[in-house]
């Protein structure tokens, strides 16, 4: 719902601001080290490319090489916040 909120917001709907592009500058090496095996992904200017395959998100990317459902973002340490919202109360606060 916020997100969908968010992007009304920014005149957008919901799907086009998901389908936005990370922010990182094209030409980007991601590294990622996965039980003792580095992998390299390159940034490109409409998605990811990985060993020679092109992606559309980190997530698939993320996918790729564990074969399990990830955040691309977290997967590659690049928002330790993902699903944080520093304007929402937590549980915890409201109920105190």
């Amino acid at each position: 719902t916020i997100d969908r909120l968010e992007a009304l917001a920014d005149g957008k709907n919901a799907s086009q601001r998901k389908a936005e592009h990370s922010g990182l500058a094209i030409g980007t090496r991601l590294v990622r080290e996965v039980k003792g095996v580095e992998h390299h992904v390159q940034v490109l200017a409409d998605g990811y490319e990985y060993q020679g395959v092109k992606y559309q998100s980190l997530s698939g990317v993320a996918f790729a090489i564990t074969g399990t459902r990830w955040n691309g973002n977290l997967f590659f340490g690049l928002n330790s916040d993902v699903g944080k919202r520093p304007y929402h109360k937590s549980r915890k606060a409201v109920g105190a």
